[in-house]
């Protein structure tokens, strides 16, 4: 274990959980988090970033297009808000229309946004190779279920329509945005959709019912995550609907014919099984699973990238997995 791991995991335990203990309310998580998130998570130099919306059926979703430095290119800064982090602005009009991450934020359905997350999948983007398009999926519980979703739908049609190739979509995300992920790629499946080239999901929320022994087991040695708040986070999310509906929960979904998926998890954190079990269940159903897991690290450890010499670690081995996947012609 490396002496910043042990660090980063006392001022978690001491300080980030209990302040997620008390919070009072969405808005009180988003702004904590969106400041926490500006304050410490820092891009690679020369990342891109470009708002824009994605567009299908009559309906928007706003995205947060992230792009990899380019050689012979200084760029247009984009003001106080990457001052100092070497963060540029994407002078593009459209990313060209290749290979792509398909990426949803954590946050419980609730806090979270591509801001909070743009640092971590800079850095996925410039070990991969592949620009992102991060989604701002409408939150509970102003929005419940099932908006996340159908944003999600909603973004990979649209970028489908837009010309990207469904077998060099990646689709991605961490937690609660792992689990949209996955219910995504269950939902492709269902409606007979081209496939996209895989999934991979950091510490992902599959089972909203909670029923994992780790939710229980695990509820002291996870560093971030408080049990208390789960019933109540759940209830502004899913409301009336039954929590083992699977594009809430994709731990009950078929995935029979779905590409290859990628999963971490920490061995310490609540939803340890929620990662086990859907492994069992992607590899029963035929699926090519690849389980990357270590003890004793924070929920969505990746996050803590440039500080933590396991996060680094793991989106080398993640962009790794991402590169050695071929891809598929449109609609296999």
């Amino acid at each position: 274990m490396s002496l910043r791991r042990r660090f980063l995991n006392l001022l978690l335990r001491s300080f980030e959980k209990p302040a997620l203990r008390r919070a009072r309310g969405a808005a009180e998580l988003r702004r904590a988090f969106e400041c926490k998130a500006r304050l410490f998570f820092h891009p690679p130099r020369g990342s891109r970033f470009r708002k824009g919306s994605l567009h299908h059926g009559g309906r928007e979703v706003p995205v947060l297009w992230v792009g990899g430095a380019q050689k012979g290119r200084t760029g247009r800064h984009s003001g106080p808000e990457h001052a100092g982090t070497g963060a540029q602005t994407w002078e593009t009009e459209k990313p060209a229309p290749a290979g792509l991450i398909l990426y949803f934020h954590g946050g419980a359905y609730v806090f979270g946004s591509p801001r909070t997350h743009r640092a971590m999948v800079a850095r996925i983007v410039a070990l991969s190779g592949l620009p992102a398009c991060l989604p701002a999926y409408r939150l509970a519980p102003e929005h419940p279920f099932p908006a996340a979703f159908d944003d999600a739908v909603l973004a990979y049609r649209a970028l489908l329509a837009c010309g990207y190739p469904a077998g060099k979509i990646m689709l991605g995300g961490d937690s609660a945005g792992g689990g949209l992920a996955l219910a995504l790629l269950a939902g492709i499946r269902a409606r007979g959709w081209p496939r996209p080239a895989g999934c991979f999901a950091l510490s992902p929320l599959t089972d909203l019912t909670y029923s994992g022994n780790s939710f229980r087991e695990n509820a002291e040695s996870e560093l971030l995550l408080p049990v208390s708040r789960a019933g109540e986070i759940r209830e502004m999310y899913l409301r009336d609907t039954p929590a083992d509906d699977p594009r809430a929960s994709p731990l009950f979904a078929d995935f029979t014919g779905a590409p290859p998926v990628f999963l971490a998890v920490s061995e310490s954190e609540i939803l340890l099984d929620d990662t086990r079990r859907l492994a069992v269940r992607l590899e029963t159903q035929g699926v090519r699973v690849t389980v990357m897991s270590d003890g004793d690290l924070p929920h969505v450890w990746p996050i803590f990238h440039g500080y933590l010499p396991e996060a680094d670690r793991t989106l080398k081995q993640l962009a790794g997995w991402i590169r050695t996947l071929s891809p598929t012609p449109a609609g296999n």
